[in-house]
């Protein structure tokens, strides 16, 4: 199947293959073709130019005209924990009446609340609830999406959530990376038996998802209250062993050195940043280690924002993602987090395009085949509907500005 589109108003994010991230002062530049055309084939971006250029001899099964649209790469959503049961509704109303994200988790509210719904909630109503989400999020424009396990705490209960994002991946079109987070609490009954339950973790779990071949990146909670740098370094040195590739979730609520410990073993995001000193920015200098901001998580929290010009400014790259999950971040939607990120972070809409996109996808090690506007990158492309300029994206928060979204090809929304 070909498809051309023609008299694209403009086409955005538009990279040579070589380009795997950008970072620094390069973050503010997106390539674009004003007037453009572009080929899809066999489920590939094919060809692409200026209309001026447009071949005579394409000959395609269909064609479709996008005059005062913008097409750019679908969004690469590299941190979700979108496989959950239930919601925390409730824990949204404590917090507006005073309580902080910390003092409902010391009453077994947060992680360990949604780790007791899960496992109390079947494979095949887990496996509905989660579908449901992520048929959302492809509709909102994402192409590819990293999904975390964590809220089970318990051999089955991990094995479970990785099944259902195993399924998942095999039932949709959209690109699905799975990441083992069983260190993601402490059990109540492990709260003061922390070797036990990483015991459990490296013994117990990573063996069986090994063996299963579940997941393909293994993450810890390194912060305050939750798992230390110790034994966060214990339990990434552990997946490595077993073949998963380390990501870390760090300084949301305190700088404990979570940062150092993801670049001491080459992890390949650290994320969350909403507390950064001088020296943790420092530390990510000349490292293959890509910083990822969860914007939404910060604005549903009321937490401080991960100081995007900071880090820009040092010449590193940024990611932007959702954090989609039940407690702090109810919501997938990159469009959000994009304009989330230009308000809050003082990120350009360059930048933040660059970050939801390209970025995102290296922080999922899947830029050779998405993240931008390539020939030979998978046809997963958002189309706008017609607007004065991609700045309107971020400009118009509160609107839905998405026509169409190919994902492999395909139209799903």
């Amino acid at each position: 199947m070909k498809t051309l589109i023609i008299n694209i108003k403009e086409l955005l994010q538009v990279r040579d293959s070589s380009v795997l991230k950008v970072s620094g002062a390069e973050m503010a530049i997106l390539p674009t073709i004003k007037n453009a055309y572009l080929v899809i084939q066999n489920g590939l971006i094919a060809d692409f130019g200026s209309m001026n250029d447009l071949p005579e001899n394409i000959n395609p099964e269909k064609c479709i005209d996008a005059d005062g649209k913008i097409i750019l790469p679908s969004w690469c959503d590299s941190h979700t924990h979108i496989v959950y049961s239930g919601n925390r509704e409730q824990e949204f109303v404590d917090r507006i009446n005073g309580l902080s994200y910390e003092e409902i988790a010391n009453r077994g509210g947060g992680i360990l609340n949604s780790a007791q719904k899960l496992n109390e909630t079947s494979e095949e109503e887990l496996y509905d609830q989660s579908k449901a989400r992520l048929e959302e999020v492809m509709r909102l424009g994402t192409g590819a999406v990293e999904i975390k396990s964590g809220y089970g705490l318990t051999i089955d209960g991990e094995l479970k959530m990785l099944r259902v994002i195993n399924q998942l991946s095999k039932d949709y079109p959209i690109t699905i990376k799975a990441t083992f987070l069983g260190a993601h609490a402490f059990p109540l009954e492990f709260k003061e038996n922390h070797k036990g339950y990483i015991d459990l973790i490296i013994d117990g779990m990573l063996p069986e998802i090994a063996k299963n071949k579940l997941a393909d990146f293994i993450d810890v909670f390194c912060e305050t209250g939750y798992f230390t740098v110790a034994e966060t370094e214990q339990i990434m040195e552990a997946g490595i062993k077993f073949g998963l590739k380390p990501k870390i979730h760090g300084n949301q609520f305190n700088s404990i050195g979570g940062v150092q410990a993801a670049i001491k073993y080459n992890a390949l995001s650290v994320d969350h940043l909403e507390i950064m000193k001088p020296q943790d920015i420092e530390a990510m200098r000349n490292t293959e280690t890509m910083p990822v901001a969860l914007p939404s998580c910060s604005y549903f929290l009321g937490i401080p924002y991960t100081p995007a010009r900071e880090i820009i400014s040092a010449g590193l790259p940024l990611a932007l993602a959702t954090d989609f999950n039940p407690g702090s971040t109810p919501s997938g939607n990159m469009n959000f987090v994009v304009s989330t990120a230009c308000i809050k972070m003082r990120m350009t809409p360059e930048e933040a395009i660059n970050a939801a996109t390209i970025n995102g996808a290296y922080a999922m090690e899947i830029a050779k085949t998405h993240g931008s506007i390539t020939i030979g990158k998978k046809a997963n492309l958002i189309i706008t509907k017609p607007i004065s300029s991609f700045y309107q994206l971020p400009y118009a928060f509160g609107s839905n500005l998405i026509d169409t979204v190919f994902i492999e090809g395909e139209v799903i929304a």
